[in-house]
């Protein structure tokens, strides 16, 4: 599995919907709407490695009022609500 954040910025007139269609990328886990430099953050988690580029190039790069996107590839993934689900398995 490839773990991506990717960040976003868009145009104004596309802050009220772009979080949503994010959210509705298949790939897209997560999809926040954030303060700052960037405004949007997508977190993504893909099957395979090359499903990275379709998803960042090809879909979301291309959505209305994106304006520039940068992506950061996960080398590892630390999670601790992955150890709670795991740990309370048959409890």
């Amino acid at each position: 599995m490839t773990h991506a954040i990717v960040l976003l910025k868009s145009d104004r007139s596309a802050l009220g919907d772009l979080g949503g269609q994010l959210a509705d990328i298949p790939g897209v886990a997560e999809a926040y709407s954030v303060t700052g430099e960037w405004d949007f953050v997508a977190v993504l988690r893909l099957r395979q490695p090359d499903d990275l580029a379709h998803v960042v190039t090809e879909t979301i790069s291309q959505l209305p009022g994106v304006t520039k996107t940068q992506t950061m590839v996960a080398f590892e993934v630390f999670s601790k609500h992955d150890l709670e689900a795991l740990f309370s398995i048959g409890q």
